[in-house]
């Protein structure tokens, strides 16, 4: 019924008083219909709306996880996976270069100096002289006089080379006290061991920085004309991890002594023999301030799961500034005097993924405020704590008023449980530990160089597979305490090993802090 033209139709002056009731009532029960119409228009478009919202939210899972999986971006791959990748297409495309030039028949040109870096001063060098094989000249028969070297070097190894060391120690006897006289025998980690604290050494790079598995080790000895049994070198991981254990904790205690940490945590497969399979278990990391002075410590603890009341344990009377991420482990640490920091390494990865999904331009605006913030934190990298102070006061912390500014006005127009209302909301939600970095000189805008100390561990896994016991993962924490701490301290893990063994067991714990892995 088309009420418009029923009423242009309708006259009320000759209508009876019963038709004029009824055209009464119809008009009525039209109205009464569209505006069930109107009402139903509106709960549509309402249903289409949060239809239309969740599938943006479902795309945008949907599409993060293709890229995770299939796609080759930088931050699809994790580091190692990037690096694997771009070797086999190097090799790949050498390999085809090479077929190349057997297959064609003209030789080839020689490639123009490709300006590589000069071999390290500090490796040894070892000189073979090649002299002509006659003095004469072979034209006229003339002596050769020599004008000058053409010197070119070339990077060799010696691959791992076992040998025995035979310790001879000369008795002399007195024969007018009728006593012998020898040279002492020194302590060691191992009285009367097999290996030398060198071997002891590889073997403890091997398995815990290396991450080869002892079954590993005692095939590479054993390929060697050395059979070194797994119960053998199972025996000097459990003794050497025991003498290590004082430093480890000797490294903690300096860790605390800290105002600025950085924290997080990983999970790791430990075996549960009771049910002949693993359960997760966690490693958590402490690492200390980049831009600080003070030499850098990183410290891991082994718990058997990732409850808050770890860290609470960990950092008990600790006061200062803590970089965490927004796991809610760490909360109850903040009601006790310590206080946040954010990851703004985190919010980025909020925006990333949106815009990895489709491209949002939000999302890019965001990331380009981020990278602007990065920016200006690399060309403050080596200042002092006072001139990083100035430098971020000066243009931090205006653009970060202002991306504060931009976000909460972008909320208010942000449909509520999208995808772009979420990353605005973790943003905004921990803002003051975000932008707390730029009131000083001193804190980190992030927490990546914990971890930068984690992602080995997350490598090493994929090749030892699980921790043995609680134990096992604890003596694993400490020992790779003391090499993460060597690594960040730009010392050689190998070479601190080997000399901390040796001296080891004659140092005096008044004398600890002279072996630890710190730079002086």
């Amino acid at each position: 019924m088309d009420l418009a033209k029923a009423l242009t139709q309708f006259n009320p002056h000759t209508a009876t008083p019963e038709a004029l009731a009824a055209q009464v009532a119809a008009w009525a029960q039209e109205a009464q219909r569209l505006q069930e119409q109107a009402d139903l228009v509106a709960r549509q478009r309402q249903e289409i709306h949060l239809k239309d919202t969740k599938i943006k939210a479902l795309t945008l899972e949907l599409a993060y996880h293709k890229r995770i999986k299939f796609c080759s971006t930088s931050e699809a791959f994790t580091a190692q996976q990037r690096d694997l990748f771009n070797e086999t297409q190097e090799t790949d495309l050498n390999a085809m270069q090479a077929e190349l030039e057997q297959l064609s028949s003209t030789p080839r040109v020689k490639a123009k100096p490709t300006g590589r870096k000069p071999l390290p001063a500090e490796l040894p060098r070892v000189e073979q002289r090649h002299e002509p094989d006659s003095c004469a000249c072979g034209a006229c028969g003339q002596t050769l006089v020599k004008i000058g070297e053409d010197i070119t070097e070339q990077l060799d190894v010696e691959p791992a080379r076992f040998f025995v060391q035979r310790h001879i120690r000369p008795q002399y006897a007195c024969r007018h006290c009728e006593t012998i006289t020898a040279a002492a025998i020194p302590a060691a980690i191992i009285d009367g061991g097999l290996a030398t604290p060198s071997l002891h050494a590889w073997v403890v790079i091997q398995k815990y920085l290396d991450h080869v598995p002892l079954y590993r080790i005692e095939q590479i000895s054993t390929r060697h004309g050395v059979t070194i049994s797994r119960s053998t070198l199972a025996e000097w991981i459990g003794r050497i991890g025991v003498a290590l254990q004082p430093l480890a904790d000797r490294l903690i205690e300096l860790l605390k002594q800290r105002t600025v940490l950085h924290a997080d945590e990983t999970p790791v497969p430990q075996l549960d023999p009771g049910k002949g399979k693993t359960k997760r278990a966690y490693l958590w990391a402490y690492r200390s301030n980049n831009l600080e002075p003070d030499a850098p410590i990183v410290v891991f603890e082994f718990e058997p799961n990732r409850s808050g009341a770890h860290a609470q344990s960990f950092l008990a009377d600790w006061q200062g500034h803590l970089m965490v991420d927004d796991y809610a482990g760490y909360k109850k640490l903040l009601k006790t005097g310590i206080t946040e920091l954010a990851c703004l390494a985190h919010a980025r990865r909020k925006f990333f993924d949106l815009h990895a999904a489709n491209q949002h331009p939000v999302a890019e605006e965001a990331l380009q405020r981020i990278a602007e913030l990065y920016r200006i934190e690399s060309e403050a990298q080596d200042y002092s704590i006072e001139e990083r102070q100035r430098w971020r006061a000066e243009h931090a912390k205006p653009r970060l008023d202002a991306m504060h500014l931009w976000l909460v006005q972008l909320r208010k127009s942000s449909a509520e449980g999208s995808a772009l209302s979420k990353a605005i909301d973790y943003s905004l939600k921990r803002w003051p530990a975000f932008t707390r970095y730029a009131d000083s000189g001193h804190l980190p805008i992030d927490n990546n160089p914990i971890e930068n100390a984690i992602r080995p561990i997350a490598l090493g896994k994929k090749n030892w597979l699980f921790a043995g016991s609680e134990r096992a993962g604890k003596r694993a924490a400490a020992i790779q305490t003391l090499l993460a701490t060597a690594k960040a301290n730009e010392i050689e893990p190998y070479a601190w090993l080997k000399e901390t063994l040796e001296k080891l067991p004659t140092c005096p714990n008044s004398r600890i802090d002279e072996l630890l892995p710190l730079r002086t």
